[in-house]
């Protein structure tokens, strides 16, 4: 059976909004404070490995848009967004 487009199993990364990002991260720090000191060190690495990883992934990311209301089909050059082919024509005359 194949999957189809946008299916889970399409072997791609999941999605994390920044919110979601923080909890991972959080559950990940407890779960390294919790660890028993006979854990494998392998396992100890991983978990720091990807605690650096959120934290760099939650510093790179760039701030929330400002929800700036904005004309009806402009976007923020200033151009009108609502028909993207258009300003490669000439004026009308």
């Amino acid at each position: 059976m194949r999957a189809f487009d946008g299916q889970f199993s399409d072997n791609r990364p999941i999605r994390r909004s920044a919110q979601e990002k923080k909890k991972l991260l959080a559950e990940l720090k407890e779960t390294l404070a919790n660890l028993k000191p006979q854990a494998a060190p392998s396992l100890r690495s991983t978990i720091v490995a990807r605690i650096k990883e959120i934290e760099a992934e939650l510093a790179a990311e760039p701030p929330p848009r400002s929800a700036a209301p904005r004309g009806e089909g402009q976007r923020a050059d200033g151009q009108r967004g609502d028909n993207p082919r258009r300003r490669d024509l000439p004026p009308r005359r």
